[in-house]
């Protein structure tokens, strides 16, 4: 399996470095252009709040959307309070974690994880993982951004949710790379395409949106590149923006990606 010295767009930020070895790696030509930016709130209020509420016992069950949000919540809370006790304000609560990435900060502040979301991760895992327990009064430790499918299907449970926001997505503040991939797109230059994120895909449209060129831009992810999909959730986004992914590796992991890719290639 080999790209074969083709050009890969990948549109991959925080881990860029990486996805740029995996590609080189399956004798692919990288081209990383960072697409999103990952910005934490800039009043810890809530994320105080949260700690607050979880030691008044306000909270039956904590869901961990991320490892870099947990991150983001720390960072927050550093000022005010100590890690030992918001780790003893976690552990009041039962704790889910929505796959791996989550469970190494949990563990330094000995927050045991109850329930594990199997792959591939998303909130349809979630909900499976929670319907039969008692616990109804959720705090979310959001990503990027509101999952509103998840909490409408966890009140239709009778659950009571409560969002915690402590980051959000943005466009990076450098929007070289990802303007000349949107170019080279609308141009011919990619074999493949990576996607390993919904937001990716809405702000590459964005970007080409302002560059004048979605339309071709459009028609390229349609009939000229070859479209990976890390998992159920992105795939979910490019169908919405009618986009077929002919790659969708068994893991939602970005190592499986990128094989399932140079595979499909």
């Amino acid at each position: 399996m080999s790209f074969a010295g083709q050009r890969i767009l990948s549109l991959e930020s925080r881990r860029a470095a990486e996805m740029a070895v995996l590609i080189s790696r399956y004798e692919g030509i990288p081209v990383v252009a960072p697409s999103v930016k990952e910005k934490a709130v800039t009043e810890p209020d809530e994320a105080i709040r949260f700690i607050c509420d979880l030691e008044a016992g306000a909270y039956d069950m904590v869901i961990c959307m991320t490892g870099v949000g947990l991150s983001f919540l720390l960072g927050l809370l550093t000022p005010t309070m100590t890690r030992d006790r918001v780790g003893a304000a976690l552990r009041r609560a039962t704790i889910v974690a929505r796959g791996p990435k989550p469970v190494g900060i949990l563990r330094t502040l000995g927050v045991p994880i109850e329930v594990m979301i199997p792959e591939p991760n998303t909130w349809r895992e979630i909900l499976a993982a929670v319907t039969a327990r008692p616990e109804r009064r959720i705090a979310v430790q959001e990503y990027g951004r509101p999952n509103p499918d998840l909490y409408r299907a966890l009140e239709a449970l009778g659950a009571r949710v409560t969002p915690v926001t402590v980051y959000h997505w943005e466009l990076p503040e450098d929007l070289t790379p990802l303007r000349a991939a949107a170019h080279g797109l609308a141009q011919g230059e990619f074999a493949m395409v990576l996607f390993t994120s919904s937001i990716q895909i809405e702000h590459l449209l964005q970007v080409a949106e302002q560059e004048g060129i979605a339309p071709e831009v459009r028609k390229a992810l349609k009939e000229k590149v070859r479209i990976a999909s890390i998992g159920p959730v992105m795939t979910e986004a490019l169908v919405a923006q009618g986009f077929t992914p002919h790659v969708i590796p068994k893991h939602p992991k970005m190592p499986s990606l990128v094989k399932a890719a140079a595979e499909g290639a």
